[in-house]
């Protein structure tokens, strides 16, 4: 399987008719349609639905797509390691991270660094935990910025300065935004907005002192700026981490923490036996040093 085809394949998913994949390939139609053909019979599965207006990808295609891509990005990422100059520390960092406060730590770092060496770019992946293990495992990531990750024991990893604190935002015209902290006993029969792994933490877990299937959740979400949106419109309350959503006078939400209040660790971590660039191994001593200040 050539890298090349791959990226003939992955045009004609992008562009969804292969004539027009064509154009974009500067080659012929006949050339191309060739070419995916013989990638179909060298995979021995269906990658395209061929319409006359438009082609769409089968089961099989859109999971040859997926790892296509991710082939594409490694590939990338690896060229730009090989290509740095080796007097000058430069090239691209990768990390995933979570929605969290504590990449203030990782920003100042970043722009610490980049008064010497200001050929170092920064390239950020945000999704959910489970996504950025998957990514750290593949080698498309040098970092995680997780909260609280689990089985911590099979990665590297430093304790960020920041801790990130659990409360629930609302609308300031909301019958909870009186107090000055919220209780268990007050979450148990509102309309919560969840993040799809929130409940899934120990901590959370036990203070909430009530199985979440018993709670009254109305929504669940990936991005915390999406679920505010949820909350500003007055669908619920959204059970989240402080200082990712402006709170500030103008705004018409506020945050409240729980009480006892709770707080969350966060971790950059990296595979044991990852190869860092010369500027991801930088970056990681910067860390390392800020964080034992």
């Amino acid at each position: 399987m050539e890298f090349r085809v791959l990226s003939y394949f992955l045009t004609v998913a992008r562009e969804e008719n292969i004539s027009r994949a064509a154009e974009t390939l500067h080659i012929t139609q006949p050339t191309l349609s060739r070419q995916l053909s013989e990638l179909e019979n060298e995979l021995g599965v269906k990658l395209l639905n061929r319409g006359k207006r438009k082609t769409t990808l089968t089961e099989a295609g859109l999971l040859l797509r997926k790892r296509a891509e991710e082939i594409t990005e490694l590939t990338e990422k690896t060229r730009h390691e090989f290509y740095e100059n080796q007097k000058l520390i430069a090239g691209d960092i990768y990390i995933g991270c979570a929605e969290t406060n504590a990449m203030q730590q990782l920003a100042t770092a970043a722009k610490k660094i980049s008064t010497l060496h200001p050929q170092i770019r920064y390239q950020l992946f945000s999704a959910k935990a489970d996504e950025v293990l998957e990514r750290l495992e593949k080698g498309l990531l040098d970092f995680g910025v997780l909260i609280e990750p689990p089985n911590l024991n099979q990665y590297r990893s430093i304790e960020l300065q920041e801790r990130d604190t659990w409360g629930l935002l609302m609308r300031k015209d909301s019958a909870l935004s009186s107090k000055t902290a919220i209780t268990a006993q007050d979450v148990w029969d509102i309309p919560l907005i969840v993040s799809q792994q929130t409940l899934l933490t120990h901590e959370l877990y036990h203070w909430l002192q009530k199985d979440p299937k018993d709670l009254h959740t109305v929504a669940t979400y990936n991005l915390l700026f999406n679920a505010s949106l949820l909350v500003k419109a007055g669908l619920g309350y959204a059970l989240c981490l402080d200082k990712l959503i402006a709170t500030g006078q103008d705004s018409e939400l506020c945050f409240r923490p729980l009480s006892p209040q709770l707080t969350a660790r966060v971790y950059l971590i990296w595979k044991q036996h990852h190869h860092f660039s010369k500027a991801a191994n930088l970056f990681r001593e910067e860390l390392t040093r800020a964080s034992s200040d």
